[in-house]
């Protein structure tokens, strides 16, 4: 049999599972997440609103400075025109957030869709343990995300809060059923599933 420190790939499925316990933590958290999401939808959009609005409008102040100083360069209005884009779109969703949520809204919609799907696709082909809650995830995902654009503007308000809470709870499920696998699961059956 090969040692740990001599096959890399066994000394990282061995930390993976030594460290189930932060797994099981943050599948509570992200579990926990969800519930208050749910409980608080309109508060979880014109949060996600307002963050993904900053996170742009500072994004695009810190393109802009790169754009200033490598002003010489060939790039520099691709640059200048990145930066100005983010951050007038961030200021945009900092100001407006109503209009800034059906907006998103229709992305969101989107993402889920295609995160959904690979997400499925992806653990259906990995076959990681207890696997077929990471499909489940992925197939609520997709369900969430056509709801989200069949629903649209009226679903704009609340839905992003009610669906990031939904996603959040199944992909906590899914972390803590991957850790109790790790958890309960012989050290051989680990390196058997290599």
């Amino acid at each position: 049999m090969t040692r740990t420190f001599d096959n890399p790939l066994i000394a990282g499925l061995d930390e993976v599972r030594n460290s189930w316990g932060w797994f099981l933590a943050l599948g509570i958290l992200l579990t926990i997440l969800g519930a208050a999401c749910i409980v608080y939808d309109v508060a979880a959009t014109f949060t996600t609103v307002l963050v993904f609005g900053w996170l742009l409008l500072i994004g695009g102040v810190f393109a802009l400075v790169q754009a200033l100083t490598i002003g010489s360069w060939g790039g520099f209005f691709l640059y200048l025109l990145t930066a100005l884009f983010r951050g007038f779109t961030g200021y945009l969703l900092i100001r407006n957030p109503v209009i800034g949520a059906e907006s998103l809204t229709l992305l969101l919609g989107s993402f889920f869709i295609v995160g959904g799907l690979f997400r499925a696709i992806g653990s259906g082909m990995a076959k990681f343990p207890n696997w077929g809650w990471a499909v489940f995830s992925g197939i609520v995902s997709v369900v969430l995300g056509i709801m989200v654009i069949w629903q649209w503007p009226v679903t704009g308000i609340w839905f992003i809060g009610f669906a990031v809470g939904v996603d959040l709870i199944v992909d906590g499920v899914a972390v803590t059923s991957f850790a109790s696998a790790l958890h309960h699961s012989p050290k051989e059956t680990v390196l058997a599933a290599v």
